[in-house]
């Protein structure tokens, strides 16, 4: 009679290998990891920048407001001649005002985004 020899399956794990659990689990760790360092870092560091971004475009907005009115302010009370039927006008002089801001702005992003897209 002929003995078999017991053989090693392909692919069985052996002792000193973790397995394939092991290695998914690392593997997970090993992306969670790198999610982190590639985005939750620099969005943090960027967040401090939004901030002052923010605090900035609020001061801005605020100032804008103030002008407008202080024009519609002055054309009503320092000149006679928006009296009666001419009340809108002041009113149309903040309109054009608030365009005119606005054009400001626009022409600023504009030739600020020509600038970074050259250099």
């Amino acid at each position: 009679m002929l003995k078999s020899k017991k053989t090693e399956l392909v692919g069985a794990m052996t002792s000193g290998n973790r397995g394939i659990k092991a290695d998914f689990d690392d593997l997970l760790s090993t992306l969670r990891a790198y999610v982190k360092q590639e985005t939750v870092g620099p969005i943090r560091g960027l967040g401090r920048y939004l901030g002052f971004g923010l605090a900035g475009t609020v001061c801005f907005a605020v100032a804008q407001i103030f002008l407008v009115l202080g024009v519609v302010r002055v054309l009503q009370s320092a000149t006679s001649t928006f009296e009666g039927s001419f009340s809108f006008v002041p009113y149309l002089a903040g309109v054009a005002a608030c365009v005119f801001l606005i054009f400001l702005t626009v022409f600023a992003l504009r030739r600020d985004g020509k600038r970074h897209a050259n250099g």
